[in-house]
């Protein structure tokens, strides 16, 4: 879809794609591993349309949340935000020029835990 889009965006002057990610882009919780896997290479493809399409003024940004309150998400009890309001986040990321889009309290924790590697994502695996 993107490569469908991103000349017609660079045709009208450039513009922005978001990307609709999610936590699990950035971490595997071992139930739904393929899900995570392709989360995660989603996020690879994000990263390499970014510096692709740079160059045509088109910002390609990616949005990180976790639980949305949607139907695919009926049957999980959790905490979720409503549609509505990832939609201002995205938007407001779009606007304010950001690559990464972190939606939710849950995606801000998983983010910050990257840079402390596999035993601040896993600290159960060094108990």
């Amino acid at each position: 879809m993107i490569r469908t889009f991103a000349p017609v965006i660079e045709k009208n002057g450039g513009g922005s794609i978001l990307n609709i990610l999610s936590v699990l882009s950035w971490i595997n919780i071992g139930e739904g591993g393929a899900y995570s896997a392709a989360k995660c290479a989603q996020w690879e493809v994000t990263k390499a349309l970014r510096l692709e399409l740079a160059a045509k003024n088109v910002r390609v940004a990616g949005l990180h949340v976790a639980f949305i309150d949607t139907d695919m998400t009926a049957g999980i009890h959790a905490p979720k935000l409503s549609p509505k309001d990832i939609s201002r986040t995205a938007i407001d990321g779009i606007e304010a020029d950001l690559y990464e889009i972190v939606a939710d309290a849950t995606s801000r924790e998983v983010q910050q835990g990257l840079a402390g590697g596999v035993p601040s994502l896993y600290p159960h695996l060094f108990q």
